[in-house]
């Protein structure tokens, strides 16, 4: 009887390593299929910039996805931006707009000119949208620059909301403070700015948000449109990534103090990571970066797969290459640019699609339209 038992522990423990092991090996990268042409979700008369999509209570997708007007350039997306919605009977597509979803409602309020990076989740029964929004009492130059100071005080203004609603498609409920504003502390990471929110379900059914963060460098001034100073006193320190726990969609969130996706010798570089998206499966912590430098995947600009048990100790995964930076079509090319803003689409616990903004080159403009891109995975 004690064998039967000893014996029976032994298959347990190797059915419980088995399984561990499994849960430790998320192979993403072997799941990606080539893409279709008509795999593009993309405007005449608007840039798109990444796409978070949620199966419904109903059975539909909708997507959440950042636009701003074409002519407006690349850059508009920090003074203009409106987070639309559209709505697919499938996955793949196609996407047909339906409305604005956050338009904006007045430089009075903090999120009053823009709404950007759009991330949406359900739970009980309703929708939780979040999303970067700023607002400026002085009116950005069109076409914008990053070389002109009114665009630094959009970005500068940067901060994350959320809005809920019953129904995909609104109306939508929006909080009258950002869910994760900076923080007070002058030498914080961030104290200038928060924006780009990944956040969803932890393993244990709380909140966990993972988010982009600006602290002030030494010498820092806000910006001053009468001043002779440059934009470069005002841009902030190097971008860095922090995470923060709720119990609650709605908040509040506490902050963890230390940054996140750091390496060894990366601390003087501006940004190895960007961009994440964010999930929890089997017990685990995951999020999707952009490799900025290669250093997870060992291909520039490619989307690394990163793991973790607790939310702010973060490792790459065994497999960390998902998307390459340039991603092979059905006629056996590749895109000439990487994919950002990966968002995936994950239905009753199986990874089906990655949406990704693409920068298109236009008459010799880089990023001359923008557009998003799904990737299937099988």
């Amino acid at each position: 009887m004690q064998k039967i038992v000893i014996l029976l522990f032994v298959q347990l423990l190797g059915v419980f390593t088995a399984c561990s092991q499994e849960k430790k090996d998320l192979d993403l990268g072997a799941m990606v299929q080539p893409i279709p042409e008509e795999y593009k979700f993309i405007d005449p008369d608007y840039h798109i910039w990444g796409a978070s999509v949620v199966k419904g209570y109903d059975g539909k997708y909708h997507m959440y996805y950042s636009r701003w007007k074409y002519e407006l350039g690349h850059f508009g997306w920090a003074t203009d931006s409106e987070i639309a919605y559209a709505v697919a009977e499938k996955a793949e597509g196609p996407y047909k707009h339906v409305s604005v979803a956050l338009p904006a409602r007045g430089k009075e309020y903090w999120d009053g000119t823009t709404t950007h990076n759009p991330t949406v989740f359900k739970k009980d029964g309703k929708y939780y949208l979040y999303y970067m929004g700023t607002t400026s009492s002085v009116k950005a130059k069109q076409p914008t620059s990053m070389k002109n100071k009114d665009w630094w005080m959009y970005r500068n203004g940067q901060r994350i909301g959320v809005a809920w609603s019953d129904n995909p498609a609104g109306p939508w409920n929006r909080l009258d403070k950002p869910v994760i504003d900076v923080s007070d502390d002058p030498t914080a990471p961030d104290a200038l700015m928060t924006s780009n929110p990944a956040i969803n379900i932890a393993p244990d059914g709380s909140i966990f948000a993972v988010y982009k963060a600006v602290g002030k460098q030494k010498g820092w001034k806000p910006v001053d449109m009468e001043s002779t100073d440059g934009w470069q006193v005002s841009k902030g320190d190097r971008v860095r990534y922090m995470v923060a726990f709720a119990e609650n969609p709605l908040g509040p969130f506490k902050k963890h103090n230390e940054t996140i996706f750091e390496l060894k010798g990366s601390e003087d570089e501006h940004m190895i990571a960007e961009d994440p998206f964010v999930w929890s499966q089997d017990g685990l912590y995951y999020a999707l970066v952009t490799d900025i430098q290669g250093r997870f995947t060992g291909d520039t600009g490619a989307i690394a797969l990163m793991e973790s048990n607790n939310g702010y100790d973060w490792v790459q995964a065994k497999h960390p290459l998902v998307v390459p930076g340039k991603i092979l079509k059905t006629d056996g090319t590749r895109t000439e640019y990487k994919i950002e803003r990966p968002q995936l689409l994950v239905e009753d616990g199986v990874p089906t699609f990655i949406f990704g903004a693409l920068g298109i080159t236009v008459n010799g403009v880089h990023r001359g339209h923008c557009c998003n891109l799904r990737i299937q995975l099988k």
